[in-house]
């Protein structure tokens, strides 16, 4: 009798733990080479930039994180709002923080901005508007409103309330750390709830989830009313970092789609990086800050920030199969045509 004759993978192919390169990876090295270029430029106190970063960074991923799961629900989402809900929301923070105080304030802040978000929710679901031009339509009522607000305002923001998000623990700031814990859990929402499966589901694609038995209009919903809560948060919050302003927010509409897209979430959807977050938000803080100290004008930047978004928008659409990529399109519309003619001459 013979011995069985189990076919087995040999030792270092079974035993080896393949290293998949993080989505988000890129981005983190984009941090690393942008802060020794800075250092390059000046050397003296090398660690105040990430210090600095660290300081602004944690209000751009609040609204970067609401902006990422909305992009995650699929091609055409996405939130063009919240720039102007973070002003309005500075406003409403002073203000009511003024009467009320300031816990009162920032609640009023994320509320308003639950406010906006739904205002998107039934322009997109009742009145089947597309959502970026729901988006757009409101902001335009966001930045009427705030423009009312800054007329009337004659409050600033609490001392109390400004001394928290300027405060630091073991030299890290405060603020980093919270938002650093609600990143942890959105992130374990998106891997643990039914919730945030759903929303990776539906990004994926919108019919098949729909088949599945997932409410797609909820998931959508609670989509964009946590897109514009979150960017109220952070407008109350930014309220006592910096002051309340017009204009406080119109960097982070741009700012939060670039900072999702560089830190690794897909733009066609079905792919969530919070991690990307910070990683994407560091990066576009101490490029900002680099090309500053270099001389480079605000709609310079702006340019920049668009170039690195399309590319890797485009990079990564071909590296990951999903979708296809203006290569691809170009490739085939030179290719199809060749193979026409070759038929005919055939």
């Amino acid at each position: 009798m013979t011995a069985s004759t189990t076919p087995t993978l040999p030792a270092p192919v079974a035993q080896r733990a393949r290293f998949h390169w993080p989505a988000w990876g890129w981005s983190l090295i984009g941090v690393i080479a942008v802060w020794a270029c800075i250092v390059a430029v000046r050397p003296a106190q090398p660690f105040d930039p990430l210090a600095q970063a660290l300081s602004l960074a944690p209000f751009l991923v609040l609204v970067a994180l609401g902006q990422m799961l909305v992009i995650t629900l699929g091609p055409g989402n996405i939130d063009v709002s919240v720039g102007t809900v973070v002003s309005m929301a500075s406003y409403v923070s002073v203000g009511v923080g003024a009467a009320a105080g300031p816990v009162a304030g920032v609640a009023a802040a994320a509320g308003v901005g639950l406010l906006a978000g739904a205002v998107s929710v039934i322009a997109i679901l009742v009145l089947r508007v597309p959502p970026i031009i729901a988006t757009l339509a409101t902001s335009l009522i966001v930045q009427s409103t705030t423009l009312v607000l800054a007329d009337a305002n004659r409050a600033s923001a609490d001392a109390g309330l400004r001394a928290f998000v300027n405060a630091k623990l073991l030299g890290i700031p405060v603020m980093a750390l919270l938002v650093a814990a609600v990143t942890v859990v959105v992130a374990l929402m998106l891997a643990r709830t039914r919730f945030g499966l759903s929303v990776l589901a539906v990004g994926q694609s919108p019919r098949a989830a729909e088949r599945a038995g997932i409410r797609v209009w909820r998931v959508t919903a609670v989509t964009y009313l946590l897109s514009g809560g979150l960017a109220g948060l952070s407008g109350g919050l930014l309220a006592a970092f910096i002051s309340p302003s017009t204009v406080l927010g119109s960097s982070y509409m741009l700012d939060s789609v670039a900072v999702v897209v560089i830190g690794g979430t897909l733009i066609s959807g079905g792919r969530a990086m919070p991690v990307g977050a910070w990683t994407g938000a560091l990066f576009f803080v101490l490029l900002s800050g680099l090309l500053n100290l270099v001389g480079w004008s605000v709609g310079a930047q702006n340019i920049l920030k668009g170039v690195l978004v399309v590319a890797v928008v485009v990079v990564s659409t071909a590296a990951t199969g999903t979708g296809r990529s203006a290569l691809s399109r170009l490739r085939d519309s030179l290719t199809i045509p060749a193979k026409k003619k070759e038929n005919i001459h055939g």
